[in-house]
């Protein structure tokens, strides 16, 4: 389950209409970066305190607040602890933010190209981007019970996007019809303001929501209030550095980074966008090589239509030479017939003349074959026997030597055989003869 989603709240919507906006300023950058107010009393006593324990501290009365002003100072620099300096003050909170800590930088965020008419409000919801998707419809239903349920109000997702630590992001926005049947889009900052609200924030929560912000454009008042003044604990020359150093001043606006847990978080964000830009490269490259298949496959297509239509034109040329002569049976051969059969004849004698294109087709065509003849002679050269191989082969030609030895004893054999059967019935003849004579 989702936990939350589709739930009644404790907390009853009160009835909503969005018919009175308010101005209620951005939130996409963070509220701490504009009206910044003046610093009053307590934080002038403050900066009094921080400076008094970094430099002068009075707790002990001796030696040893050098070394708890040294103290205190590896503490300013770390962004931790607190500063004891007097015994009758209350120590200093030392927390990043203050001008002395080290750990901080400044990087650039882009700026939302947005106009309030379009009505984008960001929802970050600590739950991973398959469960808010698996369950899309129930978010919307309950953000339409948090807006009061009012009939007239139809709550529709932008887009969702994963961020680090199993958030997710979803961008959504509210139509509003009124009753002569026309429509149009809450402004942003009049929704963010209603999402602000103590009671339907806490409803917000028990949705999961971590935080809500308006995606509206900066106005140029709020860049130069912004570029203006420094945020609270970044030193004005880094903060003119970081102006100057901005590679886009018209995109990218510099924001502080303080601490190693903003750093971490910006590395997370990057190495997320990086993992959906190099998905979104994957994809891209499936597509170029399915097109790169089907361009094989057209091209291949279009090689065979060619030869078809070709053996079709020859087709056609032979029904209407066909025709043509039947048409043209029993006519006698018109001036233009004569002209067209002189030139043929020019160009058949031309192309059987020994020198012209028939001789040098033969002589490529003799190339040719020779270039195969050698070609394949060189191949053959290239055999190489395995050294087993080798070996069976003699093994295999010896004991058909030794057979063809062993069969021409045997027939010198039979032949002084026979050679003696002859010599025998040679002497035998002619003392039959006078026998019987």
């Amino acid at each position: 389950a989702f936990g939350g989603f589709g739930t009644t709240t404790t907390t009853a919507a009160p009835a909503f209409s969005f018919s009175a906006p308010t101005n209620t300023g951005t939130g996409a950058l963070g509220g701490g970066l504009f009206n910044q107010p003046a610093q009053t009393p307590a934080q002038s006593n403050q900066l009094i305190n921080t400076a008094s324990a970094l430099s002068a501290p009075t707790l002990l009365g001796d030696e040893r607040d050098a070394i708890l002003a040294k103290w205190n100072q590896l503490q300013a620099f770390w962004g931790t602890g607190k500063g004891y300096f007097n015994n009758n003050i209350a120590p200093v909170e030392f927390t990043q933010e203050n001008p002395f800590c080290r750990f901080k930088a400044v990087g650039y965020s882009l700026m939302p190209n947005n106009k309030d008419e379009d009505g984008l409000v960001v929802l970050v919801f600590n739950r991973k981007e398959a469960d808010i998707r698996s369950q899309q419809q129930q978010l919307v239903e309950s953000l339409h019970k948090v807006l009061g349920g009012n009939q007239t109000l139809t709550v529709n997702v932008e887009g969702v996007k994963t961020m680090p630590d199993d958030q997710t992001e979803v961008i959504i926005y509210v139509v509003e019809r009124s009753p002569n049947g026309t429509s149009r889009r809450v402004p942003a900052t009049t929704l963010y303001a209603h999402f602000e609200q103590a009671n339907i924030k806490s409803s917000l929560q028990q949705l999961g929501v971590s935080l809500a912000m308006a995606r509206t454009e900066l106005s140029p008042a709020q860049v130069k209030q912004l570029l203006q003044n420094p945020p609270a604990g970044v030193d004005p020359i880094i903060w003119e550095q970081a102006k100057v150093d901005n590679p886009d001043p018209d995109k990218l606006i510099p924001v502080p980074m303080v601490g190693f847990k903003e750093l971490l978080r910006r590395l997370k964000v990057q190495d997320q966008m990086t993992k959906q830009h190099q998905t979104r490269l994957d994809i891209i490259s499936e597509d170029i090589s399915e097109l790169q298949k089907n361009q094989t496959t057209t091209m291949a297509k279009i090689a065979q239509y060619k030869r078809k239509l070709m053996a079709l034109s020859h087709r056609t040329l032979q029904v209407l030479i066909k025709q043509e002569i039947q048409r043209k049976s029993g006519y006698a051969i018109q001036a233009d017939e004569e002209q067209l059969r002189v030139q043929l004849d020019t160009i058949q004698c031309e192309l059987n003349a020994p020198t012209q294109f028939k001789g040098r087709l033969n002589e490529l065509m003799s190339q040719i074959r020779m270039q195969n003849h050698f070609g394949a002679v060189r191949a053959e050269e290239r055999y190489y026997i395995d050294a087993d191989l080798l070996r069976e082969i003699k093994q295999h030609l010896k004991q058909q030597q030794e057979g063809l030895s062993h069969l021409i004893s045997i027939i010198k054999d039979d032949l002084e055989d026979i050679k003696l059967i002859e010599h025998g019935l040679n002497e035998s003849i002619p003392i039959r003869g006078g026998v019987f004579s």
